[in-house]
Parts: structure tokens; sequence; C-alpha cells
């Protein structure tokens, strides 16, 4: 080993113990008792020295470390300037300058300084050179080890670096002994080599590990010193423990190469003689002009600096001035009249203030805000500052700008999205006086503080009962991202930016309603409200309390309304409201955000409740009797038409009152079907149970007389009749169509307020909540006596569930086989293909595994200093859980196996089959099913015996060759269908001819007896008969429209023709008109037309046809209701707003026009919002209005499209129509994306859906959906460009059309800032990546800025630190109990300082600045994609860009061919806004389907009195 290099001299200085406070001193001492790890142990102690040392030197030992870390710095050079600058420092503190130097409190001749001398010492650090003497002699080594209390820190910061230089180190601490390896290195690595040898005894062997570690004492006691294989390594295991050094004034970063110091011009004076210059003076010579002795003077000030006591120039809107740190400025003081900010006629002055407050005056008629300071001694308004000055100035005015940009957003757009508002913030030119390009989603973070206290101080000027709009969706969206502190009271003296006075809000828009809809929202549910809304004031002021915030702890005003009414304030104190200015923002925001989830998990709660199974009350019925003879005798049973009961005489068909065990509940309602007497049970009846409107998804919503038909009855003896009632059918009158917009008439005819009156218009599913016309079966002549509809339609249903095997063809040895059998209502033939669920059998072929996430390899933590919070495996977007689709076989023979007796066993039906491959089921995998079409197959000859119990559904399978029309018209002419065009081998793993037995299925059969039960039937091949019917498409009018998303689905189904759309918004009007030229599209308020056509007009102001009644058969569209989600329940405000929303107007438009079909579409929320309110509210008045109707939430990626997108659909159809079924799953989707389920007034509610676990097809990928687009760049503009390519996949093929279609249009993506640009091009290309996986670098951006390294410089109590040891917090929120310190926050760095800021609350931020996966899905389709908006995946799976207005139409469902219109957000905005059009499409599929039930019903009943006639 090479020799060490001799360890450079430096004299003996003091001890920097001499200057520590006493409880300095003892937290050090403690630390060697506290059980802590020697390196913590280090870094406290550094922590605690830190501030001694001068700033001079702090910034000093920065820069080496910088110059280090940057190899600008030998190692050696750099450990030895460390020293010299420590000791340096050290020995100018106290007492370094005197006469005789002390050692640890003894004068350096032995004697001991009196503890008065040391504070006298100690109270003058900055004793003049000139009165210090001449330095002694440094001393020798037994001195220093005899004389002194800590001899190793000299020594250490002296001598040399081997024991026998002066150090002991069997007697040093762990903590010492770091400190000698930190300090004393002298010869680089190969003195710490050298060193570490030195204490090893001779049979060690050099230690392999290149971890730097500590280690203990060995047996002999004797010390190891730290192992480590180079210094840097060794500086590197340190300094990250250490904090970078800070201001002890301002707290800003002595390292940061933007820090400034304050220079004052040679002629600057200080505050008092400033002011009484004559420049500045403001009488005249009558000594007029100055107002009062009280008042502060008044004057401008320019070329201005402000700066803490140690020279840093200082941004004041930090909160230091409220920390009470004195801030000082500079500048050139100017009479208040001047306007001009030059310097000429100025005085200069230096060292002004401290500065008492800071003040925002508001705006000087434009864009410039008017700024001021205020001293003991004087008023300043701002001019310009100096040059030096000018940055941090202007991002203050940048951020008061920006909140005026919020607050005047926000006063306009109250529903806008936090998209919305990067977008506003965004496409807004920054003003002359801020020297910015452009503001971005950067400028409003790093300003978030200050703009949401200034729209917090807006909200305190309005309405105790007004929404405010820090509860806004952007405003909260805001809040959790840049982790803003609410309910700040300190900052509220002058810097409320004075923004325009807002009007009082005049309330909702009236809404233009028809009188039924109006008389149930005004009086039907009054009552509720007005419950609501007591409740509200007794409990909710109560419960909105955090007790944390600055609010919560402030004294009542004393002056408010709520204050006024407390007692104490001699008040009555029956509003029980908290003070108003005590309103908790945290309390609010916690309730708006808990209002807009949706809750995934839906509790174990019960369905509904059947009405046989609650427990009734006997009545005391002495005499009850027959009436009549026995009018049939069945058995033991005696059957009769009528009884007397008390007098009261009940017959068959009549309705009775049963009272429940439980009396606080209402009666239960029944209708007898039924009247016997049998010797077990005596005297019965057969109940058919009515169902209560409360008893319905309804709930308190319901009439109060109207009852349902369900499909519950149960025997029950007489005794059990409380009293005889009335139930009246309620049947739609024969013009019911033109009947709406009328007055209601009264549910009940005639006088019938007598308590035993009701009425029913439907039956009612109590599994689904649907409401449907009631089922037409009629008793014959033989049961009319004992008919019960109710066990009719149970038995019915019970049959068409059973397996049945039909059409016996041979009786072999063991088994029977047959030609067909049924279940659910679906015939099977042999040679018809059949759905089983993927279990059901396995292929000859080995499959490869599913693709697994390649196993994590280890990061380097202080590269990726975020990585460690990706613990979870799980990836938003994936499709790793997506389920298989359906296997698919044809039927070779359907049998029964014969039991002992030889009879067949009827009850266990097997089917023998084809097994059918699909492209990823062969050998080559996955891969293939990416090119080929989705319904193609192969044949194979391997056969699978399964039971017929566990047959899905039906589907058709041909061979391609055999078609009379191409594969495309075959795949599109009808559901379910597959081909295929080869057999495929698995045993040789090639592709065949098919065989010609595959190709001729034989005596295969067309399906027939497809029935509608209670279970969702499957769509089947419609036989000839069907085909003939040419259904008319219905006239459709689509409100709220947008881009024309709903009325495309439905045109691709074949069931609407759109004549007319609304939409108010121009751009997606005019979308909507490219798209469908020969449509009348109004863009005006829904609200304004519907008025002129209920007054008889026929044309709108521009000369419009308006449709007439009787006109629209279809009625589609989603109403916007952000306005009234915001609370979890109504009061009379919210309340308010509903009644006047565009759901209450869309309702009105289907009571008006009373169309055959009705659609509502929504967010999933739609049936959640108001405990559920809105969607009872909704259902009840189309049941008023007599329409059929149903509710159930869909998932868009079930039905075509690589995106996950639930949304709520209410459905309804006029009487005399079939209500439609919600359509079967398409596609397999991640389960977690497919809970459906809603729970109302603690029931469950589920859809008729019944594919729950698997479906006919594999998911659409986000590589299906749009591979084959050319690669562009962020900022892409070019409208069209050529596609560079074919189409590669299925889905591809479908959107770009059979026609040949060389121009791609609307493949343009958002021009992201310079900063989001850097970051996109920093995220890597792996599955899930996201922000977690940024690297913690400097980066030169293209705009010449460069974006720091994001500094860790707190102790994040959660997550502890990193494998390094290092830090993991960025702000001091994140140690216990400590409040956001503002001048923690950072920006212009690559990972973004607000996210591992909130992270811990928000779920790390999973998915901001993440990348789309290519074999995943989209999350929901945005309105502007934001890589740190509500759904931040939205970048390229591969390119360094946000996603393209192309790529997220593609994420829809929409053709390529489809316009848009308007600028780049106008166009993400139509997209994002739209109902998929293959989701509308399978809606529109089932509505076709009841139209074709009801056209084949017309014609049956046409033909048989065609037939009746004749005869």
């Amino acid at each position: 080993m090479p020799a060490r290099t001799a360890t450079a001299r430096v004299p003996a200085l003091a001890i920097p113990a001499i200057s520590l406070p006493d409880d300095v001193r003892r937290r050090l001492k403690d630390l060697e008792r506290d059980s802590l790890t020697e390196k913590e142990c280090v870094k406290e102690k550094l922590n605690l020295l830190h501030e001694f040392l001068q700033t001079e030197i702090k910034n000093q030992l920065c820069d080496l470390e910088t110059k280090l870390h940057k190899e600008e710095l030998s190692e050696e050079g750099y450990l030895a300037k460390v020293k010299s600058l420590l000791n340096k420092d050290l020995s100018l503190e106290n007492g370094a300058h005197t006469v005789s130097r002390e050692t640890n409190g003894h004068l350096e001749n032995g004697s001991q300084a009196s503890r008065a001398d040391r504070r006298v010492k100690m109270s003058e650090p900055n004793t003049p050179k000139s009165g210090s003497k001449p330095r002694g002699p440094r001393r020798s080594k037994s001195d220093s080890e005899t004389k002194g209390k800590n001899p190793w820190l000299i020594s250490i910061l002296g001598g040399g670096y081997d024991t026998h230089e002066g150090t002991d180190f069997d007697s040093c601490t762990p903590g010492q002994r770091l400190l000698v390896f930190f300090f004393r290195v002298g010869g680089g690595t190969q003195g710490l080599l050298h060193a570490k040898a030195a204490k090893r005894r001779p049979e060690e062997k050099e230690p392999e590990q290149v971890t730097p570690q500590i280690s203990e004492r060995d047996e002999d006691e004797k010390v190891k010193v730290v192992v480590a294989p180079s210094a840097s390594e060794a500086i590197s295991v340190l300094f990250p423990q250490v904090q970078p050094p800070k201001c002890n004034e301002c707290g800003q970063f002595l390292d940061d190469v933007d820090l400034k110091y304050e220079q004052h011009p040679s002629d600057a004076l200080e505050e008092p003689q400033m002011l009484t210059n004559e420049k500045l003076s403001i009488f005249d010579e009558n000594g007029s002009g100055f107002g009062s002795y009280e008042d502060l003077p008044q004057h401008k000030l320019t070329y201005f600096s402000v700066y803490c006591k140690r020279g840093h120039l200082c941004p004041i809107d930090t909160g230091l001035i409220e920390k009470n740190v004195e801030l000082l400025f500079s500048g050139t003081a100017k009479p208040i009249y001047d306007d001009n900010p030059s310097l000429e006629g100025g005085v200069n002055g230096k060292n002004l203030g401290p500065i008492n407050e800071w003040w925002i005056t508001g705006f000087d008629g434009g864009e410039k805000a008017l700024i001021g300071f205020s001293t003991s001694f004087a008023e300043y308004i701002l001019m310009e500052p100096s040059p030096e000055y000018a940055p941090i100035f202007g991002l203050m005015q940048e951020k008061i700008y920006i909140s005026k940009i919020v607050v005047e957003f926000l006063q306009g757009n109250p529903d806008a999205t936090y998209e919305d508002l990067i977008n506003k913030i965004e496409t807004t030119v920054p003003p002359s006086t801020i020297n910015l390009n452009r503001f971005t989603e950067d400028s409003l973070l790093r300003h978030a503080q200050f703009v949401v206290s200034q729209v917090e101080s807006y909200d305190d000027a309005k309405d105790s009962d007004e929404q405010p709009i820090f509860l806004t969706p952007c405003m909260r969206d805001l809040i959790k991202l840049a982790g803003v502190t609410l309910g700040q009271r300190r900052a509220e003296r002058r810097q409320t930016i004075r923004h325009p006075a807002k009007e009082k809000d005049k309330g909702p828009t009236k809404a233009t309603t028809t009188k039924l809809v109006y008389q149930i929202f005004d009086t039907f549910f009054a009552e509720q409200i007005e419950k609501d809304d007591r409740e509200d004031k007794e409990n909710t002021f109560k419960r909105r309390r955090c007790g944390v915030c600055e609010v919560c702890q402030q004294p009542e005003c004393g002056k408010c309304k709520a204050c006024k009414d407390m007692v104490k304030f001699g008040g009555s104190g029956r509003s029980k409201q908290a003070c108003l200015k005590r309103r908790c923002p945290n309390m609010a925001m916690k309730e708006a955000d808990d209002d807009e989830e949706v809750d995934d998990d839906i509790p174990e709660v019960p369905s509904p409740k059947k009405m046989h199974q609650g427990k009734k009350k006997k009545q005391n019925k002495d005499r009850i009797s027959w009436v009549g003879e026995a009018v049939k005798t069945d058995g033991k049973k005696n059957y009769y038409r009528q009884v007397c009961i008390d007098a009261e005489t009940l017959e068959v068909g009549d309705c009775v009152s049963v009272i429940p065990d439980d009396s606080s509940k209402p009666l239960y309602l029944a209708r007898v079907t039924a009247l016997w007497e049998d010797n077990g049970n005596g005297q019965m009846f057969h109940a058919h149970w009515f169902c209560a409107g409360t008893d319905t998804v309804l709930g308190a919503t319901s009439d109060p007389l109207e009852l349902f038909l369900v499909d519950e009855c149960e025997d029950m003896q007489l005794s059990y009749i409380h009293s005889k009632v009335k139930v009246i059918h309620k049947a739609p009158s024969e013009n019911w169509a033109m009947e709406g917009g009328m007055d209601p008439e009264s549910m009940l005819p005639g006088d019938h307020d007598d308590g035993k009156t009701y009425f029913y218009q439907f039956w009612y599913d109590q599994d689904y909540a649907r409401f449907e016309s009631p089922p037409k079966t009629q008793p014959t002549e033989d049961n009319k006596f004992k008919f019960c509809a109710s066990c009719a339609r149970l038995a019915e249903m019970r049959q068409k569930e059973i397996p049945r095997a039909l059409e016996q063809l041979v009786d072999l040895d063991s088994k029977i086989l047959y030609s067909s059998a049924t279940k659910n209502g679906i015939l099977y033939r042999v040679g018809d293909g059949v759905y089983l669920l993927p279990e059901a059998f396995t292929f000859n072929i080995k499959l490869s595994s599913p693709v697994k996430r390649p196993k994590k390899e280890p990061v380097d933590e202080d590269l990726y200093p975020e990585h460690y919070r990706k613990y979870s495996d799980y990836i938003k977007g994936s499709n790793l859980d997506a389920p298989e689709p359906y296997r698919i076989g044809r039927i070779k023979e359907i049998f029964c196996a014969k039991k002992t007796n030889g009879k067949p066993n009827g009850s266990d039906i097997k089917i023998r089959l084809n097994k059918f491959y699909r492209p990823e089921n062969t050998h080559k995998s996955t891969s293939a099913s990416y090119h080929a079409d989705i319904n193609l197959l192969y044949w194979s000859d391997e056969e699978a015996v399964v039971d017929f119990q566990a047959v899905q559904g039906r589907c058709t399978v041909e061979y391609g060759e055999d078609l009379p029309e191409c594969l495309q018209e075959y795949s599109e002419g009808g559901p379910d269908r597959f081909y295929f065009l080869e057999a495929y081998n698995a045993k040789t793993k090639s592709f065949e001819d098919p065989p010609n037995h595959a190709r001729s299925p034989g005596n295969k059969g067309k399906g027939k007896g497809k029935g509608k039960g209670k279970t969702k039937s499957q769509a089947s091949e419609p036989s000839e008969p069907e085909t003939a019917i040419k259904l008319p498409k219905l006239r459709t009018l689509d409100v709220f429209s947008g881009c024309g998303g709903l009325s495309e689905g439905f045109h691709q189904a074949g069931v609407s023709e759109t004549l007319w759309a609304i939409e108010m918004w121009d751009p997606a009007a005019q979308a909507f008109r490219l798209n469908n030229p020969h449509s009348t599209v109004f863009t005006e308020d829904c609200n304004v037309l519907l008025k002129l056509v209920m007054a008889g007009e026929k044309t709108n102001s521009r000369g419009q046809r308006l449709p007439q009644k009787g006109d629209v058969e279809m009625l589609c569209g989603g109403p916007p209701c952000q306005g009234f989600s915001g609370m979890n329940r109504f009061n009379s405000r919210t309340y308010s707003k509903f009644k006047n929303s565009l759901v209450v107007s869309f309702l009105s438009y289907c009571d008006y026009y009373r169309p055959r079909f009705f659609l509502l579409e929504n967010v999933r929320n739609f049936v959640s919002f108001k405990r559920s309110m809105v969607l009872k509210l909704t259902l009840r008045c189309l049941v008023c209005m007599g329409y059929q109707c149903t509710f159930g939430v869909l998932q868009a990626g079930q039905y075509g499209v690589a995106q996950t997108r639930r949304r709520a659909i209410i459905l309804a159809a006029a009487p005399g129509e079939k209500l439609p079924l919600f359509p079967e799953p398409l596609h397999v989707f991640a389960p977690r994306a497919c809970q459906l389920s809603v729970a109302v007034d603690d029931k469950k509610f589920v859809s008729n859906i019944t594919r729950l676990s698997s479906g006919p097809f594999r998911t659409i990928t986000v590589r299906d959906t749009m591979s084959d687009l050319p690669e562009i760049r962020n900022g892409a503009s070019a409208q069209e460009i050529s596609y560079n390519g074919e189409p590669q996949s299925w889905f591809q093929r479908q959107l770009r059309g059979s026609h040949y279609q060389p121009i791609l249009r609307d493949h343009i993506c958002k021009d992201m800032s310079a900063l989001v640009a850097a970051r996109m091009r920093h995220i890597p290309l792996a599955p899930g990546s996201d922000w977690r996986d940024l690297p913690n670098i400097e980066v030169q951006l293209t705009d010449g800025t460069l974006a720091k390294k994001l500094r860790y410089t707190y102790h994040d109590k959660k997550n502890g630190r990193s494998s390094s040891g290092a830090l993991r917090g960025v702000c001091s929120c994140v140690e216990a109990g400590k409040a956001c310190d503002p001048s923690a926050r950072q920006f212009n760095t690559l990972i973004p300082w607000c996210l591992p800021h909130t992270g811990n609350r928000h779920n790390h931020w999973a998915g901001l600045y993440g990348r789309l996966e290519w074999d995943g899905f989209f999350s929901t389709t945005v309105t502007n994609p934001e890589p740190m908006g509500k759904q931040g995946r939205v970048l390229h799976p591969e390119q360094h860009r946000v996603v393209s207005v192309r790529e997220c139409a593609r994420s829809q469902g929409f053709p390529d061919t489809y316009r848009l219109f308007g600028n780049i957000l106008d166009r993400h905005r139509q997209v994002g806004n739209a109902v998929p059009p293959p989701l509308a499409k399978a809606i529109g599929l089932e509505i076709k389907l009841c139209m074709l039930a009801k056209a084949r019903e017309s014609a049956s009943a046409k033909a048989k009195e065609e037939v009746a006639a004749k005869d």
C-alpha cells in the first residue's frame, strides 16, 4: 500500500463547545445516551452544530461539495479544504482573539476561566481584531492530552490521524469516532485504507463489502474505524443526513445558486434621515398637504430590494413577516405624486424598516397590482424593483395576477374541473409587467396557497347559505394536489385583493317545467326538504369542525347572523348554527369529496326484503263464515267465492289489509286470489301482495297511495285479515301520448280520500328495480276461483329455467341421444355453437402462462428518491387480471345417461362438443389475437363432454368459405357471430384446411323459442319471419347532444334517426352539424326552446322549425348536474338548485313530448347524488307520467372500447311498448372496473346483466386502439396528415371503415410547457411508469432554463429514510404535529414538489404523469388531458407527449371519419364529454329488439283477427 501523505498541520484552535448554549450541550450529552445508531447520532450532532458555523463558511462548504460531485475537485483537496474552513470558522467563535485562549473552559496555562469571563466572551463574538493580542505558540501534544476535557476534538481539527498522535480512540464515543473519520482524513482513499489497516489485527483480511458501515467494538475492545471503499462514498454517507445550510433569518438555502445579497449605493441614507430629505416633502408654501399627524406619510419606492438581517434578498409573501422575521429594504424613495419609476428625483435609502406589514390595494385599472409596505415611520407604494430583486418580485406579481385569473374564472364557471382551470391559466397571456412568456400549471401550483387564500377571502364576503367557491371541483383538486393549508387567518391583514364586488347570487335560472313535473317537485317532496333542512341546522354545523385550523380556533365574531341568534349575544338560540366566521373549510372539503366519491365497496346490504318474509299480526276475528256453497273441491280443499268476516263480505278478487307485527310499519296490502278451507289449517286465503311505494327504489319520494304488483304471494289464515280496502288499476288513457304537459289528473278518480283506497299502475321487479306494465295473464274458466298471476308467472319462469332434452334420436346401451335441448327459453340443437365459461374445458396445447410483470429490480434511491412509493404491484389501467372470454364449442351430440331402471336421467343432460380455438389459444399466443379479427376461430377435432347446465348461451359459427356474403357483412349482420377458415392441430402446432364434417354442420336448425323471463335471454339468430319485418327508425331528439356520441351509436344500431339536437356550446353544436347534416341543431338554452313549444310556437327566433307534440319518438340526452352535486344532502338552497336544474328541464321535455322511448345518461354518481334522491325523484317523475322505467350502471369497456367509463343509464318506455333490458357485455374487462351494483337506502340493486365473469370477446387494448397511428411530437398541430400504414388490428379496421381513407384528422396533441415536456421525456417506457419513476437530477429545459433537483430536508415519520439513509420529506408537515412551512416549497424541479408533499394522504398520487400501457386500457377519457389532472395517465406508451385528440376519440370508439370542431381543447372537450358510440349502439340494439317484439306481436294479433274474420 502506498505511503500515506503527510497530514497538513494547522494551529490548535479554540473549541466550539465554548460557544454552545447550555441546551445544545445538554442535547449533545443526551445523544450519547439515546438509543441511536452511530449514523443518526452523527447526523443529529452535525445538525446541532450547524447553525453555529458562519454563513460564509457554510456557503463555501456547499460550494466545495458541489465541486466534489462535479469532479472539479479531488477528494484529497476537498477534505483538506473542509478541515481548513471548519478550523477557521470555529477559531473565530467566542474568545478566539483573546489574549489567553481557552480549551473547553480551561485557560491554556491550565487555570480555569471563571463562568462570568466565559459569558462575557460569549456575548462579544465580534471583538475587533485591533484589541486582540498575537497568538501564542501551538500547544504541544502532551498539553492537549492532559489539560483539556475534550482533547479528541482538538486532535481532530488540528492534529494528525494516527492514534499515537494524541487521540485515544478507545475512549471515544461512536459518534466521535465517526467525526474523527470525517474530519481527519488527509490522504484521500489511500489515507482511509491506511487508517483502516492501522487498527486491523494482523490476521484480518481486507473486507470485501462496499457499503459504508461502522462496526462495533470487537472482543478485545479495540475500535475499528469506518469501513468505506472511498472518501467520496464516505462523504455521501454523511452529507445526506445533514440538512443543507439555511439562513437562520429568512430560511433560504445558503447553497442556492440563485441566492443574492443586498448592495447599497454609497449615498444611501437610513430611514429617519431619508424621510426628512426635502425631496420627499409633501408640504407646499402654505404648510398644507399633510392630513393628520396620526397618519403615516406615504411615498413611492422604486429600484427596491427586500432582504433579511443577513443581507439575503428574500420575498415578502412567504409568511416571514407574519412570523415576525425582521425584513429590511432599500431603494429610492419618491414623493407620492411622482409616477415616474426612474431614479431621477428620488432619495436613496438603505436598511429601511423593518417591514410591519405588506398589502395589496388591487389593480391600477389594468394588469399591474399595487403593492405596498408599512414601517413604523412611513408607508411605501412599490414601483419598479432593482434588477437583482426583479426575479423575486416578478414571482409575487405573477401569483397576484394568477389569483385574479382564478377568482374571475370561478365567478363565471362554478362547475369547472381542474383541467378547465389549467386550460384557462395556460391560455391567458401574461401581462407585460410580468417577465413571462406563458403561464403554466407549475405557475398555479407554485402559488396555490396564496391563490386559495384569495378565494377564501372572496368567499368570506358571500352569504352564509351560498356554496363557497373553494369547494368547486377544480379548487378541491388544486387544494389536494398542492397540499394547501386551509383556514389560515393570520395573513388577513391587508393582503386581500379587492376584486370587483360580486353581485348577490340571484339563485339558479328558472327551469321550464310542465305542471306534472312542477307539482312533484314542489308539492310531493316539500315536507321532506323541510325536514332535512331542520336536521341540517341542528346537526350539521355542530359536526363541521376539524378543531385544528385557525378558523376553528378563533372566537365567535358576535356580529354575523348566527352569532346574533346565540343566547350569549342576546339571541333566541333557535338556529343552532356556529359562527359564520368559523365555518371550517377542512370539513367542508371532506364533505364535498365524500359526496363525489364513487363507492366501489358496496357494503353487504341485503336485497330488498320480500313481502312474505315480514311478520304479520293475527287479528281477533270471532265471526268468520263462508257465504254460499263451495264452488269446487280439490283433494282436501273446499274452495269458496265469498266469506263474511265480522259482517264484512269478501270475495275472490277483493283487496285486504294485514297488520304487520311491527306497528311502526305501514299495513300490508294484498289481493285475495283464493278462499278455501282444509282440515289441517282451517279457513284460509291466498294473498297476492302489493308493494308499497316506500318499499321500492322510490322510497320516500313515492305517492303514499300508489301500490305496485310484485311476484310474491303466500297462503294465510283468514284471521290475519284486518279490513277490506279498495285498489284501483289506473290504466293509461287512450290519448296518453298527446296529454303531455297538461294539468295532471288526480291519480284517484272521484272522492276517494278515505284512507282505504289505493291505486296501482305497474308491476315492480324488486331485484332489478324495473317498473313495467302489469302482465296480461288471464285466468281460464276452470281456475278463475283460484288463479294467482304471481304463481303463474313464477311457475312459467321455473319451467323455462329447467333444462330439458327434446326429440329423442337414438336409444343406446348407456345413454339416450337427443336432437335438441332447451334452457332459459333458448333452444339448442346439434350443430349449434355454444358459449361456455373458460374453466369448462382446456386445450391440448399447453398455453403460455399469462404475461407477468418482470420482477422489480432494486433502484438507486438517491437517483430515484420517489420509487419507494411503488410498493403495490397493482397498476391502474392494466389488463393482467382481465378474465378470458368464453370458450366456444359446436354441439356434436346431446345425451342423457340411463338410470338403473333404464330410463333417462333427465336432470343430468350432457353435451359432447368440438372445441374451437381462438387465435390466442394456439401456440402463437396473445400476439396472434392482435392482428386477427375478434370473431375469428379455428376448428379442431378435439372434443369435450360438459354439463348442459354449464352452457352460457348460443352463438353462430360458420365456415367463412360457405358464407353467401362477405365476412364483414356477415359479422355485422347480428350479434354472437363467429367464423373459421382453418383448423388447428395442437399436436403438430399447424394450421390446416378444416375437414368436411366441420364445414357441414349437418342438421343444424335455427333456434326458436327465444323467451324473455326474469333472466336475460341470449341473442339468437333471427328466424325468417323476423327478418321480413322492416322497422321504421325512431324520430329522435337529442338534448345536451354534445358532438353526438349517443346519436352516433343509435345510428350504428339502426334504431333511430336524429332529426333534432339541442347543444348550447357552439363548438360541439358545429361538430354535431358536420356529422349529421340532415339534423336541425339548436344552439340555445333548452329551457327557452321548451317554453316556445309549450306556448304554441312553430319556429324559434332563427326560423328553425321546432318539433311539435307527437313528432318525437325517442328522447335521449345527458343533462349536466354539477350544480347540485357539491353537498351530500339537500337543503333549501341545494334543493332549489336541483328544482331548477337541467335534469328537471329534461324530464319536462319527456312529459311534454311523451316519446315512445326515453334515455337519460349520466356519470355513475348520478345514482348516488344526495343519498340517491336525484335518482329517486327522476324515477318518480317517470312513473307519475305513466312510463315503464328502470336504471342501471354500465361499463363502456365491456362494449368494445379500451377505456374504463362507468355510466348511469335510466331507460323508460311508453305504455304499450316493451321496456328494454340492459345489454349484455360483449367484451371481458378488468374486474376492478366492473363493480356495477348500486346501494339505495341500504338495499342493493343490480341490473339484469348475467354475464358477470366472462363474455364473447376478448378485451380491447390500447395497442388495438392506436398502434397504427403515425408518430408525432409534443405540440403537433397539423390538422390532417397521412396514415403512413395499414390498420393493424380488428378494432382499427372497424374505426377506419371499409372505404379507403388516406387522410387522418385530429392527430394533434397539446403543447406542454418546457418543464412538463422534460418530465415526460424522463418517464420510463415500462408499464406502470409514472412520476414516481422520475430521476432527481438537474435538466436543461428547451426554453433555456434549468430544472433543479428536489431537496429532501425533513424526516418523514411515516416513510422513514431511504436505504442509503437519505431523508424523504420535503416539508415540515411530515414531522409529527408540525404545520406546513411556506418557505419549504420548491419549484422548477423535475420531480414536482407538490406530489411528495401530499403523496402520503393521496395514495402517493399513483398514475400522475403516468404512461398508458400497450396491453392495458385508458382511464376515463377526460375533457383535457393533463399529466397532473384527475386522470393523470395520459402519456403515450412510447412517445414523450400526452395523447392526441384522435387517440382519445378512438378510446371512445368514434370512427376516424367522425368530425370535430374548434381548437384543440374544444376538440378534447367534445370527445371527453361524449357517450362512447359502441355503448350507445349496444343500448340501441336492445331498444330495437323491443320494437321488433312489439311488431311481431302486432303482426300475430292481426293474423289472428284475419283468421277470425274469415271464420
